[in-house]
């Protein structure tokens, strides 16, 4: 957990109150106390992350919760509105602000998102339902994903749809 603490301080320019470092701790953390055997053991360590959790959603506008799978060297560019409840978050993505992963419709709640690595996703972006953006791709700001991006897509509107595919 201190080494994945160390990185994520370092990608986000060592700078010690940003909000994204601090969504991102919360996150390590949640994840690293549920290591802890036995179960009751672990209930101070949980009532820590609780409320850990809640302060970096009411004071810093981000929703991580510990069940998403988080790669390394993520940035979480600027603070607010961040809901990100994903299948899976890869390495080296840069997510900005007032971006929304998760559920397109509310009979479809198993549906969440899967970001793969290096992808780079706009400010306002929202990448809904049971779909995959590929490694590499980028999603424009406020584009409203609802299909599939290939790796090295870029995604623009509402809804979004590829208007380019980079070589890898």
């Amino acid at each position: 957990m201190w080494a994945l603490w160390l990185e994520d301080l370092k990608t986000h320019d060592g700078l010690l109150l940003e909000q994204g470092f601090w969504a991102l701790a919360v996150h390590r953390y949640g994840n690293w106390r549920m290591g802890i055997r036995p179960k009751l053991l672990r209930f101070p360590f949980s009532l820590l992350y609780k409320f850990s959790y809640r302060c970096v959603e009411w004071t810093c506008g981000i929703s991580l919760p510990y069940t998403v799978p988080v790669g390394r060297r993520v940035r979480l560019w600027h603070h607010g509105g961040m809901i990100l409840h994903a299948r899976s978050i890869g390495d080296d993505c840069h997510i900005r602000h007032c971006t929304t992963f998760g559920v397109a419709h509310t009979h479809a709640n198993e549906g969440i998102p899967t970001i793969g690595n290096r992808v780079d996703i706009g400010a306002g972006a929202c990448v809904l339902g049971n779909v995959t953006l590929g490694d590499g791709c980028v999603v424009g700001a406020n584009a409203v994903v609802l299909m599939d991006v290939p790796a090295g897509g870029v995604a623009v509107g509402v809804p979004a749809r590829v208007i380019r595919v980079n070589a890898s």
